[in-house]
């Protein structure tokens, strides 16, 4: 018998080479993914019980393949699939290897990452078909990571699905004119992914692990496939170093505890380790980008024994760096922090104050929680006990909200 755990993680890594051999034998992206979900679930069923079988790739293959056959036996079925093999693209005919057959290096992951990515579709319908398709998250698993009703999902992933079909969209890679811009997609998608399970943008919880871990896994994945691109690299390393504080992150009220005020004993240095290991490397052989510099900034903080011996003169100048190659609202956000810290909390107020005439931040929780701590720093508990509470009113996480309104509190019992 073997339990459940072992058999979800490796239905997860052979999901996207199942679809991939499917996709490549039919074309019909929507019905072979269907497919794929029904054999993943009689797997999941099944498996535990009666015992991964000796070839389970070929399994998965046998029964998704039933399950399209199945389908195509009715007359209107048959008749979708006459037409959709007369259009079809030289590259949906090309054979497939065998059911039990090694997959090439690379197989489909990374085109079925790419086509999942799309541009035809919207980031939130790409982050909803790649957690599916390359993830092997069932609706349901998806839906209740992001706290939507489970026919939310559905529609929203078959409308991604009905879209990617009517797009024309090839099972192939893209042309080397396209293929950074898409590439550049699937990075943010992952990173979203990420984002959302780091730091919930809603409900009663800040962690969402299931996403944090299958952003995680799958951005290995991609790393894997793709050793040599130093944004993927980069990327790995930042979801790394910032998972590896996550066991900190909460105080014993539920409450955000912030990075300078936890206990970094708690910290997993083996993720640490690792992040760093990844970054430093990367650094050596690729230009900088993004990614790369936010997680030469999570390193920098990841090394100093303590808050006090953190180097913020090099946090800043990554700061700066990451500004000019990447310059966006959050950027300086994070720069007028560094900037406080190495010049002073007026200086910092300073750099704020773009930032709340732009109409992309301007009312945004994070800003005024900065202001708020920035104002604290400066000596003014009245001013900022109001940007703190303001930030409170503004967030939509509980346990955010628990720690601005915790800070707001002692700064009303402080005067």
């Amino acid at each position: 018998m073997t339990g459940s755990r072992e058999v979800e993680e490796l239905l997860r890594a052979l999901a996207p080479q199942v679809l991939g051999l499917l996709v490549r034998r039919h074309g019909q992206f929507d019905r072979c993914e269907d497919a794929v979900q029904e054999a993943l679930l009689a797997a999941a069923l099944q498996w535990p019980g009666a015992g991964v079988p000796e070839k389970p790739r070929a399994w998965l293959l046998t029964v998704a393949t039933r399950r399209l056959t199945d389908e195509w036996r009715s007359e209107r079925a048959r008749r979708d699939r006459e037409v959709a093999v007369a259009v079809r693209e030289p590259a949906y005919a090309m054979a497939a290897p065998a059911a039990d057959a090694e997959p090439p290096a690379g197989d489909d992951t990374l085109r079925l990452l790419f086509l999942c990515c799309h541009p035809a579709l919207a980031r939130s319908a790409q982050v909803a078909l790649t957690l599916r398709a390359v993830g092997g998250l069932t609706t349901a698993q998806i839906a209740r990571a992001h706290l939507l009703p489970e026919a939310t999902m559905s529609q929203r992933i078959r409308r991604a699905k009905q879209r990617i079909e009517a797009s024309g969209a090839r099972f192939t890679m893209p042309s080397a004119a396209d293929r950074e811009e898409r590439l550049r997609a699937v990075r943010q998608v992952l990173y979203l992914i990420f984002n959302e399970g780091y730091t919930s943008s809603g409900g009663p919880d800040l962690h969402r692990a299931e996403l944090t871990g299958e952003a995680i896994r799958l951005t290995r994945m991609l790393h894997a496939l793709l050793p040599d691109d130093g944004e993927v690299t980069g990327l790995l390393a930042l979801m790394l170093l910032t998972d590896s504080h996550r066991a900190a992150r909460l105080g014993p009220g539920g409450e955000l505890v912030p990075l300078a005020e936890q206990d970094r004993s708690r910290w997993d240095r083996a993720a640490v380790a690792e992040g760093v290991t990844l970054i430093t490397e990367s650094l050596t052989w690729s230009p900088p980008g993004p990614y790369q510099l936010q997680a030469a900034i999570a390193a920098v903080h990841a090394e100093a024994p303590s808050a006090a011996e953190t180097d913020w003169p090099q946090i800043l100048a990554l700061y700066r760096l990451l500004a000019r190659v990447a310059p966006n609202p959050m950027v300086t956000l994070n720069q007028a922090v560094a900037v406080a810290m190495v010049d002073g909390p007026r200086a910092g107020l300073a750099m704020l104050q773009p930032l709340a005439e732009d109409e992309r931040t301007a009312g945004h929780h994070r800003v005024a929680a900065v202001r708020a701590h920035l104002l604290e720093l400066a000596g003014e508990p009245g001013p900022a006990r109001a940007a703190y509470l303001a930030a409170a009113r503004a967030t939509t996480s509980l346990p955010e909200r628990r720690y601005l309104e915790l800070r707001a509190a002692r700064l009303t019992s402080a005067t």
